[in-house]
């Protein structure tokens, strides 16, 4: 039985077809496309999309936004992903997607075996992206939407390579993670095994805040020369390139039970040490670049997950 005839056998009008993309990535939100084929106007070449390459998917991609009866893309965030677990953040997806049809679907089939609850006539289909026309199509819609979600983060932290593993956890993303730590666009969460192996895990609240700071400064632009360089009169967390500037970046992380301002810690005495180490740092890394002292403040929640930067370029004078 093709995809289309099995759609047809269950004698339905208004089939709806759901799928997920992005579940199991490190990074990056999850997707769910609901999809309303239209039965005047099939569609050639549909399948589960995990079966299709990329160049295929991307061509199936618009012929069924433009033929489809009706369909719909919802997103649930990393933030939500962290605060709600991956699966319930999935069943949000679903749910965004299913609500924002043009068409109300008399009966929705969901791939896999969980019910996200969409009150709605529902039935969980297995496989169903290899079953089903519209559930094919719901997944391809899915995934390309996540994999153009992608290319746009790639572009504000292109140094993670995210358009080769989409934000999976291939042998180069891990790589990636090495050189450049935590970005505010990783699922924290997912990351424990990689944390615990490295024997990292659970990171301090000042590590963690560097790895996100790093992640944050080449999303702005900036070239990360060191971390955690040290001389005998002190560390600088990160050294940056940005344009002519060569910024010492000392990171301060806030966690929701703290009540100083993380600039405040860095006092005179403490700006003293990170101007001797940023000479020395000079000495043996002689560079025509501009100096620059910044503090760079990241803000966590209670999960340690990422809330916002604060970036105080200029933030003191040498002395």
């Amino acid at each position: 039985m093709t995809l289309d005839e099995y759609d047809r056998s269950l004698g339905i009008e208004g089939l709806c077809g759901v799928d997920e993309a992005g579940r199991g990535p490190l990074a990056g939100d999850v997707y769910a496309a609901a999809v309303i084929l239209d039965p005047k106007n099939p569609i050639e070449g549909l399948n589960d999309s995990k079966k299709l390459t990329e160049k295929k998917r991307e061509a199936l991609y618009p012929v069924i936004l433009e033929k489809a009866a009706a369909w719909s893309v919802g997103v649930a965030t990393v933030e939500e992903i962290e605060t709600y677990n991956i699966l319930q953040a999935t069943f949000l997806a679903m749910r965004r997607a299913v609500a924002g049809l043009s068409v109300p679907p008399a009966l929705v089939l969901v791939d896999g075996n969980r019910n996200p609850e969409l009150e709605l006539p529902t039935r969980l289909l297995v496989k169903g992206d290899g079953t089903s026309a519209c559930v094919a199509a719901a997944s391809i819609v899915a995934k390309v939407s996540r994999d153009h979600y992608m290319a746009e983060v790639a572009k504000a932290y292109p140094q993670y390579q995210f358009p080769r593993h989409k934000g999976y956890g291939t042998k180069l993303h891990y790589e990636m993670l090495d050189l450049y730590g935590e970005s505010p666009v990783h699922r924290h969460s997912f990351l424990k095994s990689y944390y615990r192996k490295k024997g990292e895990f659970p990171p301090t609240t000042g590590s963690r805040g560097e790895q996100l700071a790093a992640g944050y400064l080449t999303g702005q632009g900036c070239e990360i020369l060191a971390r955690n360089w040290r001389a005998p009169c002190g560390e600088l967390d990160i050294v940056a390139r940005q344009g002519e500037i060569l910024a010492f970046v000392e990171v301060k992380t806030r966690g929701p039970k703290m009540i100083a301002s993380p600039a405040e810690a860095v006092n005179f005495s403490k700006r003293q040490r990170l101007v001797a180490t940023a000479e020395e740092y000079l000495i043996q890394n002689p560079l025509q670049l501009q100096p620059r002292f910044d503090i760079l403040e990241i803000y966590l929640d209670e999960d340690g997950g990422f809330l916002r930067a604060d970036w105080l370029q200029n933030a003191f004078d040498a002395v």
